[in-house]
């Protein structure tokens, strides 16, 4: 694909083939994550992979169970309770993969310099025809002590983007964008 057809093509997948993510795959996205700037060149990023399916069920399960018992705490929007309480609503939406894109230090810019990482990954997945979607609701739960530990993930680095990957029953259609907001300075 042309750089901006990828761009354009680009989508949210919340369903999933039961086709698994090899590990090759994953080692060449994150290939292209880490092509991503950063401030001062200082390549913050690490990436924790599981490709076990019934483990990212497992924490999906245990993410959401926390979401819900931690929501009036949290600065969720309370309407989000709903979909949370669907027993249908998977968190991680059944894919075969997740990547956590994570900052190894909580520098100035780290976070960001993450996010581009994310974006390039999501991109060069949609170039190899796989589906992705970020997972913020899942950030919090995965970014905690307990979490980190089980998944093996040192203490000290901090979760920005978790995402799914996989292979997608359908490609979403666009749900359109605003108009940018342009401020010309003179």
């Amino acid at each position: 694909m042309e750089l901006t057809d990828v761009i354009l093509n680009r989508r949210a997948v919340r369903e999933y083939t039961n086709a698994a993510i090899d590990r090759a795959t994953v080692e060449r996205l994150i290939e292209a994550a880490v092509l991503a700037p950063s401030a001062m060149n200082l390549q913050p990023w690490a990436f924790a992979v599981l490709l076990d399916r019934d483990r990212i069920e497992g924490y999906a399960k245990r993410a959401k169970e926390w979401l819900l018992a931690s929501l009036s705490q949290s600065s969720y929007d309370p309407s989000i309770r709903h979909m949370l309480e669907d027993p249908k609503f998977a968190l991680f939406y059944h894919a075969p993969a997740l990547v956590v894109v994570l900052a190894k230090s909580s520098g100035t810019q780290a976070a960001e310099d993450c996010c581009l990482a994310a974006e390039n990954l999501m991109l060069a997945a949609r170039n190899e025809g796989l589906g992705t979607c970020w997972i913020g609701f899942a950030r919090p739960w995965l970014d905690m002590p307990a979490t980190k530990a089980d998944l093996k993930v040192p203490e000290h680095y901090h979760v920005v983007a978790p995402i799914v990957l996989g292979h997608p029953k359908a490609w979403p259609e666009s749900h359109g964008r605003k108009p940018a907001e342009i401020h010309w300075l003179r």
